[in-house]
């Protein structure tokens, strides 16, 4: 048992907040992998908690509702594709800050893919579960680093560009090898991606939308 108060040792709280996160991030992974595959109509708690290999009653425990775990999905996937935006402040390098965030956006769809069809796939429902969060947290911070690639431009430190509509291209260059995946690889004539195939494709779209908006790739 660990000993509450004692330096170095995590009280029962602490723990107890630990293994929550644990079964939480568990539980999420899996639900991304069976809404991707059936849908949220085609997808009960039951093979979700399969998925999880936890009891049917963990999943409750933790969400009450297959919505409530729906929605926990898209808001996750939503604040992860968000997070990288961060490199793009007012005194970055704007080719090495543009690199980095497509980088990131990459990787993600080659790490988790299935959170990105989940996530296409409730916008081509009408995005009903996730809209407010569209209008909401997405929108402003859009319109933040927007102004940021205003800023440099403003500043002459690179051409003019349309800095909404750019990352508008960047999700869609990005996001394209998890959701259509399969025409990737349909073209390129693999069963899956392998790394050096998103090495290759990362290469690409850096180079592509840097020198699209007249900045040599770093």
């Amino acid at each position: 048992m660990l000993a509450a108060g004692l330096p170095g040792l995590p009280d029962d709280d602490t723990a107890k907040g630990q293994i929550r996160q644990a079964n939480e991030a568990r539980i999420l992974g899996a639900a991304e992998r069976v809404f991707a595959r059936a849908g949220f109509s085609g997808t009960t708690m039951a093979a979700i908690a399969d998925e999880a290999g936890l009891p049917k009653a963990n999943l409750h425990y933790y969400f009450g509702s297959k919505l409530e775990l729906y929605r926990a999905v898209l808001a996750r996937t939503l604040h992860d594709w968000l997070a990288p935006m961060d490199a793009l402040t007012e005194g970055a390098d704007p080719a090495q800050a543009l690199a980095r965030y497509i980088r990131d956006k990459m990787a993600m769809s080659a790490q988790r893919p299935d959170a990105s069809r989940v996530f296409a796939n409730e916008l081509l429902h009408g995005a009903a579960v996730v809209g407010g969060l569209m209008r909401g947290e997405l929108r402003n911070k859009v319109r933040q680093k927007a102004a940021v690639i205003d800023g440099w431009i403003s500043a002459g430190r690179m051409p003019s560009v349309d800095s909404t509509h750019l990352f508008f291209t960047i999700w869609a260059a990005t996001q394209t090898y998890a959701d259509f995946e399969v025409q990737v690889c349909a073209v390129l004539g693999r069963e899956s991606l392998a790394a050096a195939d998103h090495e290759r494709a990362t290469a690409h779209v850096v180079s592509l939308v840097l020198r699209g908006c007249g900045l040599a790739p770093p």
